[in-house]
């Protein structure tokens, strides 16, 4: 039997049946203008949510928000101040 290892937090297996958006009250979202694209978001990202592409010549981390539980992670490693928390509109008074 062959187990597949998963060391550290930023390659977890992406499911389609489990989407874990839904867990927290609030989301990432990235500045595009201040994102250097240097992927440290990515690799302490807990779930499979951040991912580094390319627009207009340049890299970006761009949040799946089915996948991001608003756990601030990358918010609080994030060198350049690009992500920004933001709640959720259900959970807006």
């Amino acid at each position: 039997m062959k187990l597949k290892l998963y060391i550290g937090a930023s390659s977890p297996p992406k499911t389609t049946q489990m989407k874990t958006g839904d867990w927290g009250t609030e989301w990432a979202f990235v500045d595009e203008e201040k994102c250097n694209g240097c992927g440290r978001c990515v690799s302490f990202c807990p779930e499979p949510a951040i991912e580094i592409v390319e627009k207009n010549g340049k890299k970006v981390a761009v949040v799946d928000h089915d996948y991001c539980k608003g756990c601030w992670i990358c918010y609080t490693v994030c060198p350049q101040e690009a992500i920004r928390m933001e709640t959720k509109e259900i959970y807006k008074i």
